[in-house]
């Protein structure tokens, strides 16, 4: 594949801003001047440790040390190669960019095609829609309360009965069978490629930046053998287990409510029905079963730092709805936010719901939800006959895993009291219960504990552990050097450069930041835009983890201009302590050389001019 111009990948760089691409992905919040935080996509963590710094274009997570640029984010995240990121990006803000043999943009290929056909199935399917032969599906629409616009909304399509009208459409446009292999549009059977969806209406599946990269389709003809409602199959672009119908809809409001929503439901024409009635945080899984992998995805959403969100899931009064619910239940202690579920009146779903009773109803389901500890409660109390003795000891046992799975120890006690009052039990005798499963449970964790663990930024493999701030030494002046490359390499562009130059110059008397400095200081241009983070790639192993610290770190000051005055004074310090250095040698050199030798003159005009130096910095 041809490579870009070094000066359009630049330039794309430097018209995009990176807390726009992470922000479709995560949550962010102010962490200081020019600093955002949000849990990081490349773990799991509780609490917020990745940080973004738009103005230097660059992401750091102080919990597993992933780091890097606008490019990075995306070719980690997405799987996509570098010319792939960049040409995205150069798409998004509408930049044609050149190549080295001068031209044209060649044809992507890999995830970028895969995207593409997605894309362009997606737009067939909705032109279908409006086709004569769509008749049923746009009845099941309607049947269901939903009109032409809220399908237009969702983006909801048909996939026309015949053989192959989608392969022939998109072959047309370029696309190859291989391709529309790759992408789970089509399947190969005896007589040949055939169009994977056929007769049914189709709801296409995006990710949270809002790319299509699957779809969902009901059945709507009796003599459609297949299962109710098909999904794409698993590629190299969409993953089950990870995706959520309806985020690209909902993540807006989700990060933005107060308190932080999610609704969690069980399908597509749910998720349209809640968002119609004002629920507009509400999403579904594709196929599969609520599990960890979504849970991480909502929580980067979401930025659940803290117990002040909620999580609400609405399952189907029915016994797979019930399962559903307990399913979740495993997963619970994953969200910091309160878990929470709500089954509607008549067990109907929030579609049927908004159809029976209108849009007020839907919006009102939300009142009748209990806490997901209390549903589990109940639903394990169901199975018992709690008149009799041998009942409630039974139902006891039962309930009190559930309990003593709450961490949080002013929670415990209060569904401790709970449980005991569901069973017409002493509480004592319930928490003796509670407490002796919590114990059967923490011993095999313990003995866990017990077992070697790999050193830390070394899982496992052998070689040097990456040095961080916190391996730092404490002393002034690892504190003087430490905090003046940090306003460096998020301030320097507007530092004066020859003050900077001059104090980047000496040496540094920690070992792992005159690594840093000497990467710093070698920078042909600070005042680029993108000089620090070229900088930080240059640092050399095992210290470049921490001048991604450095460079992310927030810096204390009130704002920008407070920021640059507090860097600027560090490089005088830098500066002042250089000149201290040189004299404190001086001096010594003065007592071994006669003093009326040109030896001993000289050394004492340069003593001289250092005190007027310093003065000058002192002063200034």
């Amino acid at each position: 594949m041809p490579r870009i111009r070094q000066a359009d990948v630049d330039e794309v760089k430097a018209r995009t801003n990176i807390a726009d691409i992470v922000g479709e992905r995560v949550a962010l919040k102010s962490a200081g001047v020019g600093s955002l935080k949000g849990l990081c996509p490349f773990h799991d963590e509780k609490s917020p440790s990745f940080h973004v710094r738009p103005q230097v274009g660059y992401y750091h997570c102080f919990g597993c040390g992933e780091s890097g640029d606008v490019y990075s984010f995306l070719r980690e995240m997405d799987h996509v190669s570098f010319t792939e990121a960049v040409e995205r990006l150069a798409g998004r803000i509408g930049y044609t960019l050149h190549y080295e043999d001068g031209g044209a943009a060649p044809e992507t290929s890999g995830r970028s095609r895969l995207y593409a056909a997605n894309s362009a199935a997606a737009e067939f399917f909705r032109a279908q829609l409006l086709t004569a032969d769509a008749e049923a599906a746009r009845r099941f629409l309607g049947e269901r309360g939903f009109d032409a616009g809220a399908a237009a909304h969702f983006g909801v399509g048909f996939a026309p009965r015949g053989w192959d009208g989608m392969l022939k459409a998109l072959t047309a446009q370029g696309f190859t069978r291989e391709e529309l292999s790759t992408a789970g549009l089509v399947s190969t059977g005896q007589r040949g490629v055939y169009d994977r969806f056929r007769g049914r209406l189709v709801w296409p599946i995006r990710d949270v930046s809002g790319q299509t990269i699957g779809f969902g389709a009901r059945k709507l003809f009796d003599d459609d053998q297949g299962p109710k409602y098909l999904n794409t199959p698993e590629t190299p672009i969409y993953k089950k287990a990870q995706v959520l119908y309806g985020l690209d809809l909902a993540k807006r409001d989700i990060s933005r409510g107060d308190p932080r929503r999610v609704v969690v439901v069980e399908g597509y024409t749910d998720v349209m029905a809640c968002h119609l009635a004002g629920i507009t945080t509400a999403i579904a899984t594709c196929g599969t079963a609520f599990g960890a992998d979504h849970i991480k995805v909502l929580r980067r959403v979401m930025g659940d730092d803290n117990a002040s969100g909620e999580v609400v899931f609405t399952f189907d009064g029915d016994e797979a709805g019930q399962k559903a619910a307990l399913r979740a239940f495993t997963e619970d202690d994953r969200f910091n936010a309160q878990t929470f579920v709500a089954v509607a009146p008549d067990g109907l779903d929030p579609c049927d719901l908004r159809l029976q009773r209108g849009d007020a109803a839907v919006r009102g389901l939300m009142d009748t939800k209990v806490p997901m500890f209390e549903f589990a409660i109940d639903r394990k109390l169901a199975g018992f006959d709690l008149a009799t003795v041998e009942g409630r000891v039974g139902a006891l046992r039962a309930a009190a895993p559930i309990v003593a799975e709450i961490r949080d120890r002013l929670l415990r006690p209060g569904y401790e009291r709970v449980l005991a009052r569901r069973l017409g039990m002493d509480p004592t005798e319930v928490h003796a219960e509670v407490e002796r499963t919590a114990r059967g449970a923490a011993a095999p964790t313990a003995a866990r504990a017990r077992e070697p663990q790999p050193a830390h930024g070394d899982p496992g493999a052998p070689g040097i552990a990456p040095v961080t701030l916190a391996t730092l030494p404490r002393s002034a002046d690892v504190a003087v050097e430490r905090d003046a490359l940090m306003g460096t390499l998020q301030y320097g562009h507007r530092i004066d450069q020859p003050l900077l130059a001059r104090a980047l110059a000496g040496a540094f008397r920690t070992p792992a930041l005159e690594a840093v400095r000497a990467a710093v200081a070698a920078a042909p241009d600070r005042t680029r835009t993108g000089w620090a983070t070229e900088a930080v790639n240059g640092v050399r192993e095992p210290y470049r983890s921490l001048a991604g610290e450095l460079l992310m770190m927030p810096f204390p000051a009130r704002d920008e201009e407070g920021a640059v005055a507090s860097a600027t004074d560090l490089a005088r310090r830098l500066i002042l302590r250089q000149l201290e250095q040189e004299k404190q040698e001086l001096l010594g050199a003065v007592q071994r050389v006669p003093a009326d030798s040109d030896g001993g003159r000289a050394l004492r005009v340069r003593l001289r001019d250092i005190d007027i130096e310093r003065q000058r910095f002192a002063e200034s």
